[in-house]
């Protein structure tokens, strides 16, 4: 299935021209240009939309991605960087008319500081790998995606990836301090220092979680944090999903801040206990997964307090990990999440809306609605603690209009997102899998200055074209077909 007909740019390439050109500029194991060799980067993890590109390039030097932006740029080329293909908005879908630059063989540590905290790396380096890489030296990279064993530091740039240590270690954005890209033009520029500041606009800021639109990263300088001395996880389970989001706002309100804080619905823990064994409780309704991490001092007591207030909650059962190997067994089973449904069903469609954590068990409360409203099963697995929904729709592409609910039962959860006073991403982007979203998310003049934005880096909108920002013309198609189908929920959408 392709995305919506849209206005966005189009584009007419001159392949032959455009392979000579390349040709020139890679050796031949660099460059791929038929259609087999093609097949393999038509998606990344949103299997759902799938496009061909015309060539797709592997440089293994900044050189020829200087020289690979600007024969794209003089050709009018468009551009889709790619990293693992573990995305999950369709972020890295290649253009029917365009070049897939992929970073895969950037893949060293060109440097790692232990005394300063920091490493320097290619945007081809595993995530996992630089916690490796750090280990002897008591320190590792916080942000960790359940795909860290094989996603790739650039795509976490593109995407601002989090990870269930977020709530605590922060997102992307706080653990990079330093990027090197080469723009569309051709042009190398760096934004960050390793400085704890740099003066000016944070521009740093901008550049993660643009995906992939403002430029290409060729060097990724990220902050490295001490291994604490313990970390202990408390799993408590609930006999009502509603009881387990209001323990997750009581503890925050508490002032407690764990290391991390997840919640897993029955649907969840039935789909992944017998696929990791972690000791789920598979008679609750919801179970939660909270760490303390720190000096043993510092752990007992918080696990102390967080307790006391699961207790207060309603927990009907509270376990405490007693080894190292029991917190890991327990964040298996979250880590597992996914790779669990596919075991249960022919095919899934992972969401990722953010609401206020107040809001957990209304918005659970809905997608129960919604699964019998579509007719399509749905385990819910969310970053709680900052209110991260990985919704898991459950549908099978065989069936002739399953894939159409699943989309709409995703989108629907998406604006109901946007309705709690929430996002539609959390930490896996925009790509194409929530373009029209967007048009809910925001109002024509903040989608002006987005568009601003872009041009300003990349006029001919030539980096990931048709992805993240929609044009203003979608947004009034997006609208239009709500009004049609008398499904406008959202008046703002009929300005356009």
């Amino acid at each position: 299935m392709k995305p919506m007909p849209t206005s966005e740019p189009r584009f007419a390439t001159d392949r032959p021209q455009l392979a000579r050109r390349l040709q020139a500029i890679l050796p031949a194991h660099c460059l791929l240009l038929d259609d087999e060799e093609l097949r393999p980067y038509e998606c990344d993890g949103l299997t759902a939309f799938r496009e061909l590109p015309l060539a797709v390039c592997l440089p293994e030097n900044e050189t020829q991605v200087v020289a690979i932006l600007r024969t794209c740029y003089q050709l009018g080329v468009p551009v889709v960087a790619r990293g693992a293909g573990t995305g999950l908005s369709g972020g890295a879908m290649p253009h029917a008319q365009g070049v897939v630059l992929s970073l895969a063989r950037f893949n060293k540590i060109l440097r790692l500081d232990p005394l300063a905290r920091l490493a320097v790396v290619q945007p081809g380096v595993r995530n996992l790998a630089v916690s490796e890489a750090a280990a002897p030296h008591g320190l590792y990279y916080a942000p960790d995606p359940s795909s860290q064993i094989a996603c790739t530091l650039g795509g976490n740039v593109a995407e601002n990836s989090g990870g269930v240590h977020c709530l605590k270690y922060g997102l992307t954005v706080h653990n990079i301090l330093r990027l090197r890209l080469v723009s569309i033009e051709g042009e190398i520029f760096e934004i960050g220092s390793e400085a704890p500041d740099a003066p000016g606009y944070d521009l740093l800021a901008l550049l993660i979680g643009s995906e992939g639109m403002l430029g290409v990263v060729t060097e990724v300088t990220v902050k490295l944090v001490p291994k604490p001395e313990q970390a202990r996880v408390v799993m408590a389970s609930f006999a009502a999903v509603g009881q387990a989001g209001d323990a997750v706002a009581a503890i925050i309100a508490a002032g407690i801040i764990p290391a991390g804080l997840e919640m897993m619905d029955k649907a969840a823990t039935a789909a992944v206990e017998p696929f990791v064994k972690a000791g789920y409780d598979l008679e609750a309704a919801a179970i939660l997964l909270c760490e303390s991490d720190g000096t043993p001092g510092e752990v007992a007591e918080e696990i102390e307090r967080v307790t006391a207030v699961l207790t207060a909650a309603g927990a009907r059962e509270i376990r405490v990990s007693q080894s190292e190997g029991e917190r890991l067994r327990f964040w298996a089973g979250r880590k597992a999440a996914f790779p669990a449904i596919g075991r249960i069903s022919p095919d899934y469609y992972c969401m990722d809306g953010t609401i206020p954590r107040k809001r957990l068990a209304e918005m659970l409360e809905a997608i129960a609605g919604m699964e019998k409203k579509y007719g399509l099963r749905c385990a819910n697995v969310f970053h709680a603690g900052d209110g991260n929904l990985h919704p898991l729709i459950m549908y099978d592409a065989c069936q002739p209009g399953e894939w159409a609910r699943a989309e709409a039962f995703g989108g629907e959860i998406l604006e109901l997102s946007v309705a709690l006073g929430g996002s539609i991403t959390g930490e896996h982007g925009v790509g194409i899998e929530k373009i029209n979203q967007m048009c809910v998310q925001y109002k024509s003049p903040e989608l002006q200055v987005f568009h601003a934005i872009k041009a300003a880096f990349d006029e001919r909108g030539l980096l990931n074209p048709g992805k993240a920002v929609p044009s203003l013309h979608r947004c009034a198609e997006y609208g239009q077909m709500h009004v049609h189908h008398g499904e406008l929920k959202f008046p703002e959408l009929e300005r356009f």
